[in-house]
This record gives structure tokens, C-alpha cells and sequence, in this order.
């Protein structure tokens, strides 16, 4: 006797068929949601400008703490300085967001 199970992931919002679950991560939770392909658009595009404003997280684990003292002063004035010289030196910066650990390691090596 030959049996045929169909599995059917439906859309967690409106319950639309062909979905297909989408993890993600928030404040140290992790969670999984089943959208249709409209609903996973609406969903990057939501994301979108906090995705290119922020940086990857590369494995598991909790993040490393920072004790006080262990990290550069960040003035918004000591930030430009940091971007205008590691633009001059050939290092790859944007014009907001993070400064690399690299780079702050650098400047201050040169200063």
C-alpha cells in the first residue's frame, strides 16, 4: 500500500498557500514566520533601512560585554574625524552607522 502526504505551509498573516517560513531574530529571540511570497516582500521591505543601517552578527553565542573603558569615546565630532581620516588612509567607511573595530584601532595607533 502506497501512501502520499502532502505537507501545505500556510501564510501565518492571512493564510494564503505556498508560503515559506522565514527566520529572524529580535532583542535575543529568535523566531520563525510562514509567508507567501507578497507578505515576505512586505516584510524585507519593513526591514529594509534597519538591515543597511546595521551590521551582521557573525555565529551564536551572546554578544561579548564590554566593561567600562574598553571601547573609544564616540562624540559625534570624534566619529567625523575617525571617518575623514580613514577615508584618507584607504580604509572602506560609510557615512553613518558603525566604525569598525579595525578602524578605531587604527586611528588611534596613528594619533
Amino acid at each position: 500500500m502506497a501512501k502520499t502526504i502532502v505537507t501545505q505551509i500556510t501564510d501565518d498573516l492571512d493564510g494564503s498557500t505556498d508560503a515559506t517560513p522565514v527566520n529572524f531574530a529580535f532583542d535575543g529571540t529568535d523566531y520563525t514566520v510562514d509567508l507567501s511570497k507578497k507578505n515576505k516582500a512586505a516584510f524585507e521591505k519593513a526591514l529594509k533601512p534597519y538591515l543597511e543601517a546595521g551590521s551582521e552578527v557573525r555565529g551564536r553565542g551572546a554578544a561579548p560585554r564590554r566593561g567600562r573603558g574598553s571601547s573609544p569615546s564616540h562624540a559625534t565630532s570624534q566619529m567625523a574625524s575617525v571617518r575623514a581620516w580613514a577615508a584618507e588612509n584607504g580604509f572602506e567607511v560609510s557615512e553613518r552607522g558603525r566604525i569598525s573595530k579595525a578602524v578605531w584601532e587604527a586611528y588611534a595607533a596613528a594619533h
